[in-house]
């Protein structure tokens, strides 16, 4: 499986990876295009597309939270012809090892935190692959699922440190959409 990975808008490898992206996430749960333009047109941003041969099997679309030196992921999907087969944890060891080329501490990342058979098995899945949970759940006033952060840390010198509930780990998801969906520049 082949990794590419932009941080300038590349309207060629987003056609291949938006497939996906709509694919996996409602609409309501994702961010629209004019909004992705602008994080890239403000450096905000990475996209991270994933081929076997030339067809893409998986994308994610990653920020830093330049305050902790974390790297976000915002989005990151398989495509469902594709799951089962061990892909999303590849892509996993494919982001960590990218993070840790850029220094990157570790890796954060929002997971519903809702009780249902669903979040369950994704939150299971980010534990396969070496996340932890943090207690603090996160309700946002535009979408109605709540959020917990998960993360790894990559620096054994600097590991996240969680606070008593977690909340310092979500703030760094929080800067990031803050960053995200402002109209500044």
């Amino acid at each position: 499986m082949r990794h590419q990975v932009t941080d300038q808008w590349d309207e060629e490898m987003w056609l291949q990876a938006e497939p996906v992206y709509e694919e996996a996430f409602p609409e309501h749960g994702r961010k629209n295009r004019g909004i992705i333009v602008k994080m890239f047109e403000r450096g905000l941003c990475a996209l991270h597309v994933w081929y076997i041969q030339a067809a893409p099997v998986a994308m994610a679309l990653t920020g830093m939270d330049s305050k902790e030196n974390l790297l976000v992921i915002d989005y990151i999907a398989v495509s469902r012809r594709e799951r089962g087969k061990g892909l999303g944890l590849a892509c996993l060891e494919d982001l960590k090892r990218w993070a840790k080329s850029r220094n990157c501490r570790g890796i954060v990342i929002e997971a519903e935190a809702d009780p249902s058979e669903e979040n369950a098995k994704r939150i299971a899945f980010w534990k396969k692959a070496g996340y932890t949970a943090t207690d603090y759940v996160h309700t946002y006033i535009w979408v109605p699922e709540t959020y917990k952060a998960m993360y790894v840390s990559l620096d054994a010198n600097s590991p996240i440190k969680p606070d008593d509930n977690g909340i310092n780990v979500f703030k760094s998801i929080l800067r990031y959409h803050e960053k995200a969906y402002r109209n500044k520049k």
